[in-house]
């Protein structure tokens, strides 16, 4: 099993990784961030994200889709922004991975692979 810092540091050590936080999109905090920087304030991406994901799950209740979100992109000229919600956490249902990679050394395959193994390991 995973804590929250290790899950962060092993995002971290995704190629590419700029960024990662951990937040319940529920209350829009995050739980952990590891990364970012002066021009990536991930507390704010944070919030913004939880925006997107509460967004996208409401469209999918209006279109009663009978099916769950497993990720989310966003692709800049530069960057990925790729939102994980973790399903397979089981102490809490409403949390999300958010990384935000550098486009030009990220593999975004081989970055959603490995936040799928995070989620599998993490306990909150």
């Amino acid at each position: 099993m995973m804590n929250i810092d290790t899950a962060l540091k092993e995002a971290m050590s995704i190629a590419g990784a700029i960024g990662v936080a951990l937040v319940d999109y529920e209350s829009g905090m995050s739980l952990g961030a590891s990364g970012g920087g002066d021009w990536l304030n991930l507390e704010i991406a944070a919030a913004g994200n939880t925006e997107v994901v509460r967004s996208e799950l409401r469209v999918m209740s209006a279109l009663a889709l009978n099916d769950s979100i497993e990720d989310i992109l966003i692709t800049l000229h530069r960057q990925y922004h790729l939102v994980r919600l973790l399903d397979n956490v089981k102490s809490r249902s409403s949390l999300f991975l958010y990384l935000v990679l550098e486009r030009d050394s990220a593999n975004l395959a081989l970055a959603r692979h490995h936040l799928k193994r995070i989620e599998s390991d993490l306990h909150v």
